[in-house]
């Protein structure tokens, strides 16, 4: 199937310049229609790689031209199955979001569809690309979509500021990949993914090559707001529409940990050798610092779309802890994290756009028991809560208890319940506001939660039934990914030929063989009554800080006095960090990157 690679980018791209080129002539739906459908194509052509490339890698060299005695001359397409289940996610995740602007933006603006598609595209071509400085080529196409459609609502300042906002850091983290582009030619005087891995295992790693990596991976980090260089997500998070938060949530925030895996393995892991364990350590420190920074602070928003934004934070680092442990297991733990958290966190967007669509609020507070009417609505949003914090055998559930036996074959057993507290806190934010708008529980009024800062949204149109429909559907999905005979098997057997440089390097450069397994079984994983128990723990303790949120009042007036003196400065020190303010923003990537280099430098070499 070499032939099949460039399709995935093909259909999206050729059908958004039809889309765009027949604005005027082609009625609205028609124009939806084609883009549905190449959404579909894009994801049923993703499962089919997928499946073929359990057996063989699957190369399609760009015009024939392929690599000769070992130097690669042209651009090559690299399917092995973690990229091509990521390029069916895609395609999955920008057809739910296509499926649901339908009616939920019926009477959205021109070439909105085009703009989904060129964003579909260009996330295919970064997870198949071989090649480093088309990843960056993709990687900014991916932006120049995803910033326009943040400012669709080009009426309110708000949606203005958060795509300048987002637009202005995330194009400081291209020039960090261009940047390091350069410092890795200038070493190795290759661009090929596989040709650099080949060049750099031999030598160790001096300063240019560190400087590189760190620019490469900080640069990535500012795709997928790892802390610090997180800040502008809330900020465009509250002011896309949902379909384009869907969009974000469920894909694009993720495609800069897939950048980071792809480059330490291909191209890094073999100059660093022995010392690899210290970058995966940044990583893993990095990881558990993000995942509980953003728990906490979707603990602290009433926005509801500024809560999921910070629950994707948490969830982000969940899953680059799993890529610091640096073994298989856990690298496939973060994809069936990754797979589960896209289907939750999108459908729980859904979820807040019924409500907007119905009631005309995402203010947690504003909604206080008037969503009691529909009830199956606030048992979906549970569900999803639950699945997001990992209760056993729903949603990320399986993924967890990969990255627990990871941590464990590591000697990094300190690591797996700091990652469920951290799901829990952001668990147990979705579950408080679930209580508080669809029960009518609690007070109707907190101080400790942030100030609104998007009061008066703009109201969409369409069928409130069709859209819950489709947010039924999607929760209803992800809740069930722990239980897909199979999954786990074939997350731990495509984790293992990624990692696998001399396997990948070979068939690239010399066409030579990938070696396969056997058949791979259908069944259920079983997993530790450790990861259990964790499962269990964690959804005990979300419950509990749940019911703190609503009801803390209740609680003696001396031990809240004492905790707000003690609790509330480093909470409101915390909040100030996020600022809005983009100049702040662009000082954290810079020292982030500093710090992250810095220690690099000292333990690598």
């Amino acid at each position: 199937m070499s032939w099949a690679p460039p399709l995935l980018v093909a259909i999206p791209l050729l059908t958004a310049a039809v889309v765009a080129g027949g604005d005027h002539l082609l009625p609205r739906r028609v124009q939806d229609a084609l883009a549905i459908l190449a959404a579909a194509a894009v994801c049923c052509l993703g499962i089919a790689l997928m499946v073929a490339s359990e057996h063989r890698e699957v190369v399609h060299w760009f015009g024939g031209w392929r690599p000769r005695g070992g130097v690669p001359l042209g651009i090559d397409f690299a399917v092995d199955p973690l990229s091509a289940g990521l390029a069916a996610l895609v395609g999955g995740v920008v057809l739910v979001g296509l499926v649901y602007s339908w009616a939920y933006l019926s009477e959205a603006g021109r070439l909105f569809d085009t703009l989904m598609l060129v964003c579909c595209g260009a996330m295919c071509g970064f997870a198949l690309s071989g090649d480093l400085f088309n990843m960056f080529v993709w990687l900014e196409l991916m932006g120049v979509g995803a910033y326009a459609l943040t400012g669709f609502d080009i009426r309110r300042l708000g949606p203005l500021q958060g795509a300048v906002n987002f637009a202005i850091t995330n194009t400081v983290g291209g020039f960090f990949v261009l940047i390091g582009i350069a410092f890795v030619y200038a070493r190795t005087g290759a661009l090929n993914l596989a040709q650099i891995g080949h060049v750099l295992s031999g030598r160790k790693p001096d300063g240019l090559v560190i400087a590189a990596f760190t620019l490469l991976v900080c640069g990535f980090f500012c795709k997928s707001e790892i802390v610090p260089f997180h800040l502008w997500l809330a900020d465009a998070y509250a002011v896309a529409p949902v379909p384009v938060c869907v969009i974000f949530a469920g894909a694009m925030t993720d495609i800069g940990l897939f950048g980071v895996a792809r480059v330490y393995w291909t191209s890094f892991a073999a100059p660093f050798g022995p010392h690899g364990h210290a970058a995966g350590d940044v990583l893993l420190w990095l990881g558990l610092v993000t995942a509980l920074l953003g728990g906490l602070m979707a603990f602290l928003q009433r926005h509801l779309k500024r809560m999921l934004a910070y629950s994707v934070v948490c969830h982000t680092g969940i899953m680059l802890a799993g890529l610091g442990l640096l073994s298989s297991k856990g690298l496939a733990g973060t994809a069936d994290v990754l797979l589960a958290h896209a289907l939750l966190t999108g459908g729980l967007f859904l979820a807040v756009g019924v409500l907007l669509a119905w009631r005309h609020s995402v203010d947690e507070l504003a909604l206080h028991g008037r969503a009691r009417g529909r009830p199956w609505l606030g048992a979906l949003w549970g569900l999803g809560a639950l699945g997001l914090i990992g209760t056993p055998y729903l949603g990320v559930y399986l993924g967890h208890a990969q990255l627990d036996e990871a941590a464990a074959s590591a000697g990094r057993h300190w690591a797996a319940p700091l990652l469920w507290l951290a799901g829990a806190l952001a668990g147990a934010a979705l579950l408080r506001a679930g209580a508080r708008v669809f029960r009518g529980w609690g007070p109707d009024a907190d101080p400790l939660l942030s100030p609104e800062t998007d009061a008066k949204p703009p109201w969409p149109s369409g069928s409130v039934a069709f859209l819950a429909t489709v947010t039924a559907v999607v929760i209803l999905l992800g809740a069930a990914v722990s239980l897909v005979p199979g999954l786990a098997q074939r997350g731990e057997y495509g984790a293992e030929r990624f990692r696998d440089r001399g396997a990948y390097a070979g068939h690239v450069l010399h066409g030579a063989p990938v070696p396969t397994s056997a058949r791979l079984p259908y069944a259920v994983a079983h997993s530790t009554l450790e990861s259990v128990l964790y499962g269990v723990g964690a959804t005990a303790l979300a419950l509990a800080l749940a019911a703190f949120g609503l009801y803390r009042r209740r609680l003696p007036q001396a031990a809240r006095e004492a905790a707000t003196r003690l609790l509330l400065p480093p909470l409101d020190g915390l909040r100030a960090l996020h600022s809005g303010v983009v100049g702040d923003y662009i000082m954290w990537v810079t020292v982030g990157t500093a710090v992250t280099g810095g220690v690099w430098a000292l333990v690598l070499r």
